[in-house]
């Protein structure tokens, strides 16, 4: 048995990142915004004994252009609260992450949310903290300009100790509930934050219970300088972006150094970069569903992307030629230039090709079969690259059987994946201590749950 397991998320807001996925043959178009879909893949992926359950967030239609926003499935999608607290009664086990921006919403009612979550849930709810990086967001409530990077984070790590401290309201055990006595919590038990910073000003205390799991499991997505620090200093899980091992290690021994520096436990930390996976029966056939799925995008609105990608304009290419040697430098990002120089290399691809990967999805992936993509995940845990992934799928509902069905049991053939939940919360998953409230001593109240 190895001595390490992947950690595995699922990726479901939208369904699938892949701005095509809604026109593969079989797919549900409608799957990002109807119910019964989502109510059947939250049951696969809890069969399959995932971690989580991931909603992303978005306050504003995506920021693209008009032409790109009416072939994407990303325009309309449940608000997560609403979707989750409903999938929390049709499962039992598996957990239930959704975003919440520290940017445009307030403390209080993230606090409320989410508490009221992991208790509608018993134990199984994630906050995703994100400073929301689309400027159309701040249009939708009330500023004309996007409040600045490094102030938005400045913000985030505040908001997080108030929200902590709002959980830790209650003690464990200060709901007596003695009927007799006509006594029903302890006032001996109850603190007030009265909280008064550079941001915010909350007086508390939080009207519900502390929930089951002390704090829902804190999980953030930030690569940025102040993301990485903000991650290391608060964050339990990372939802990471590195595009390939290297880079991933990289993230990795960074993060974690960072933590270490501070005082917490490496260990108190899962980092899960994301990962798109496309299983067929042979790897021919799976990079085929990939090109397929590839070749849906539309080219008009994909060459907008690669453009982006490459920091220069790239209408003017042959679409069916390779890329040019000859693109003029800018001062757009050299990371993301050079990752579409790199793939047009690596996989021969033309123009065509490339703009319809980059206007799909083009981050990490696995395509292959069950055995060669377990290969990669198994090197990847290995090599200390990531503690496993949160998966993108190819397209719903087959792209999430392959993988619940065909790309799992290798996994756990392997003893690299749970066979069955071993506890019932999402920090029992993922081997987090419960932390301890920062208000009260909860020792004696800890020896009476056991």
């Amino acid at each position: 048995m190895p001595t390490r397991q992947l950690h595995l998320g699922a990726f479901m807001r939208p369904v699938s990142l892949h701005t095509a996925a809604w026109r593969y043959p079989g797919a549900y178009p409608d799957a990002n915004f109807n119910f019964r879909h989502l109510k059947t893949f939250a049951e696969t992926v809890e069969r399959a004994k995932f971690d989580a359950f991931f909603m992303a967030d978005h306050l504003a239609v995506l920021n693209m252009p008009i032409e790109a926003l009416w072939r994407s499935h990303t325009v309309t999608s449940f608000e997560p609260f609403t979707l989750l607290s409903a999938l929390a009664t049709a499962t039992s086990r598996l957990g239930l992450v959704a975003t919440a921006s520290t940017t445009f919403d307030e403390p209080y009612h993230i606090a409320r949310r989410f508490a009221s979550l992991d208790h509608i849930s018993e134990g199984r709810a994630g906050w995703n903290i994100v400073t929301t990086s689309n400027p159309d967001a701040a249009l939708n409530f009330g500023l004309e300009d996007h409040v600045d990077h490094a102030e938005r984070y400045r913000r985030a790590r505040e908001f997080y100790d108030v929200v902590t401290g709002l959980w830790d309201s209650f003690a464990d055990d200060a709901f007596i509930r003695d009927a007799a006595s006509g006594l029903y919590f302890d006032p001996a038990k109850l603190h007030v934050l009265d909280h008064k910073g550079d941001y915010l000003s909350v007086r508390g205390p939080l009207n519900i219970a502390r929930p089951p799991q002390g704090w829902p499991v804190i999980v953030q997505a930030g690569a940025s300088e102040p993301g990485r620090q903000l991650a290391a200093e608060t964050a339990e899980v990372i939802f990471g972006s590195s595009p390939d091992l290297e880079s991933g290690k990289s993230f990795y021994a960074d993060v974690k150094s960072r933590m270490e520096k501070i005082g917490r436990n490496r260990d108190h930390l899962k980092v899960l970069p994301g990962a798109f996976v496309v299983v067929g029966d042979t790897v021919d056939e799976a990079k085929a569903k990939r090109a397929h799925l590839d070749s849906l995008v539309y080219y008009e609105s994909a060459i907008a992307s690669l453009s982006i990608a490459l920091g220069h304009d790239a209408s003017g290419f042959d679409p069916d030629a390779p890329l040019p040697r000859d693109i003029p430098d800018t001062n757009a990002s050299k990371t993301g230039r050079a990752q579409v120089l790199r793939l047009a290399e690596q996989e021969g691809l033309t123009v065509r090709q490339l703009a319809q990967r980059y206007g799909g999805y083009s981050g990490l992936s696995f395509v292959g079969t069950p055995a060669t993509i377990a290969d990669e995940m198994e090197t990847w845990l290995f090599e200390y690259g990531s503690d496993g992934f949160n998966i993108a799928f190819p397209f719903l509902p087959q792209g999430l059987t392959d993988v619940a069905e065909k790309l799992v049991p290798e996994l756990q053939r392997r003893g690299l994946f749970r066979r069955d939940y071993e506890g019932t919360t999402l920090r029992d998953h993922l081997g987090l201590p419960r932390p301890a409230n920062r208000f009260f001593d909860e020792s004696n109240a800890a020896q009476r749950r056991t």
